[in-house]
């Protein structure tokens, strides 16, 4: 059983300044996320507020002005660009009349709309399904107590809120021993690579960073690439010529987001695995973006959280293209070790200096280097994933 997909309609857009720096950013951003589902912004129904009310978040006074915005517009639901609980949730439907959505159920949506590969469709569908177990108390509220047992009475049964709950236990159960399963080739894949002595490197960033654009520069790939949030899932994993008679191999995470719903950190931990092990991260960031600072700042909470943020990074500052006067650089620190660069993945710039730059981060024994060995410079699939 899963979550009910979010309509393709349109929306009202609650976005309530709790103390956001950039709080325009933030419902630019959601505005993003709603389109992304297929769907279109018609209002945006903005406030300040020191915490969130208990029962409806947003406040009896800012319920009506929602509910007087869904009417001038005919929206068909509405978005709020926070996380709300599932009493949250039922109280603004009965409200509102309309059908609400919280930002975790539109990220959830934009992920099950977006998986391909059958590791990411069972990663999205745990996620999902351990999110709805949370709210089955909307659904079923209104049932009574069945009767069961022997007799004319009989004893007091299973509530239809219990019944649902044992079988989205059970589906989360038989979920979770597939992608276990996947985990292990996974793991295998990954243990071959490491005896094999090639070096990992991840590329790991802020959603619609142009993370897939520079994964398919430096491999000469054809990862899907589209100017939308979440436009890859899938991890790809394919072995980069760096010249020298070095290659390592190059691995295009999924991106990350601020507030990313911990049910899917959980669900994609066989994933990104391949970002902890790694033995070098590109982190790469829109340059052109006003919140860059904070993006930085997202990604690198949610490497914490997956236990990668020991992994030596290297920032790469993307989309230059789209500044004026910005031109490709590097930036070293004290010691001389390169940190930093400005590239544009669209148009080349410095991706010479990038695949020299991951050559003087790695260990210096590079295995093919020291044998005399110069690889082939083509790139090939380690993923085993079909995108």
């Amino acid at each position: 059983m899963a979550a009910q997909s979010v309509p393709p309609d349109s929306a009202v857009l609650v976005a309530l300044d709790f103390g956001v720096i950039d709080i325009e950013a933030t419902i630019a951003e959601a505005c993003e996320l709603v389109a992304t589902a297929g769907a279109a912004v018609r209002a945006v129904v903005r406030g300040r507020r020191e915490k969130p009310d208990a029962a409806l978040f947003a406040g009896s006074g800012k319920v009506d002005e929602i509910a007087e915005a869904i009417a001038n517009c005919d929206a068909k639901w509405v978005v709020f660009n926070h996380a709300l609980s599932p009493i949250q949730i039922r109280n603004l439907e009965r409200a509102l009349e309309t059908r609400v959505v919280d930002r975790t159920d539109l990220i959830l949506d934009i992920f099950a709309q977006r998986a391909r590969s059958h590791e990411g469709k069972l990663q999205v569908e745990l996620a999902r399904l351990e999110h709805h177990m949370t709210r089955l108390v909307r659904g079923w509220t209104h049932l009574e107590r069945q009767r069961g047992g022997i007799g004319v009475r009989g004893g007091p049964g299973e509530t239809q809120l219990e019944i649902d709950r044992r079988l989205v236990a059970d589906r989360i159960r038989l979920t979770k021993a597939r992608i276990a399963k996947v985990a292990r080739q996974r793991q295998t894949q990954r243990g071959a690579r490491r005896r094999s002595g090639v070096h990992t490197v991840a590329i790991v960033g802020y959603t619609n960073a142009g993370k897939s654009t520079l994964f398919n520069r430096l491999t000469r790939a054809d990862t899907y690439v589209a100017d939308q949030l979440f436009a890859t899932l899938d991890t790809t994993t394919r072995r980069v010529w760096l010249g020298a008679g070095a290659e390592v191999t190059l691995s295009d995470t999924v991106g990350f987001i601020r507030d990313l719903p911990h049910a899917l950190v959980a669900a994609f931990r066989a994933t990104l695995e391949e970002t902890a092990s790694a033995d070098l991260l590109l982190h790469v960031v829109d340059a052109s973006s006003p919140r860059r600072d904070g993006e930085i700042e997202d990604v690198n909470a949610v490497l914490a959280e997956i236990g990668a943020d020991l992994v030596p990074q290297l920032l790469v500052f993307n989309k230059i293209d789209l500044l004026s006067q910005a031109e490709a650089s590097v930036t070293m620190d004290q010691c001389g070790k390169i940190n930093e660069l400005r590239i544009s993945a669209v148009t080349g710039h410095g991706l010479d200096a990038l695949r020299a730059a991951i050559l003087s981060r790695l260990p210096a024994t590079l295995p093919h280097a020291a044998q005399g060995i110069i690889p082939r410079p083509d790139a090939r699939d380690l993923s085993g994933a079909t995108s």
